[in-house]
């Protein structure tokens, strides 16, 4: 079998799907099937518009917060937390044992440690001048 070796910035969505399910196919069959399902929270202003928010899924029994943000205007109030809480309850529901989030935000880093979250590595340099800190909850 001939191949070839492509690189590219503007990959087909259907490319990026294929090996997606070609990965959870293996996956599957290796551990055992994940029962993946995304999971976000939302808080809305009164005209309906997104103040804050986080994005991410439950997979293998955990929880992974892939993306939290709050507007500027907000901040300092809890909503993180709230929303924390939020996601927390939601992936108790699914049966999820533990949750994990990454940052390289100092601020937010001391956010998730005041919601129980403990640092179990970290990336130096990641931007550089930072350090990706990777921290894990267990729920109950």
């Amino acid at each position: 079998m001939n191949t070839t070796l492509e690189v590219t910035t503007d990959p087909l969505p259907r490319d990026l799907a294929f090996v997606g399910e070609a990965l959870t196919a293996f996956n599957d069959g290796d551990v055992g099937v994940s029962g993946r399902k995304t999971l976000a929270v939302f808080v809305r202003d009164d005209a309906g518009a997104i103040v804050a928010g986080i994005s991410g899924y439950t997979a293998w029994g955990w929880l992974y917060v892939q993306w939290l943000w709050v507007d500027e205007k907000l901040r300092g109030q809890r909503v993180a937390a709230s929303m924390l809480d939020a996601a927390e309850r939601e992936a108790l529901a699914r049966g999820c044992q533990a949750a994990w989030i990454d940052t390289f935000n100092p601020t937010a880093a001391k956010v998730y440690q005041r919601q129980g979250y403990q640092p179990f590595g970290t990336l130096p340099d990641f931007p550089v001048g930072r350090c990706r800190i990777f921290l894990q909850k267990k729920l109950s």
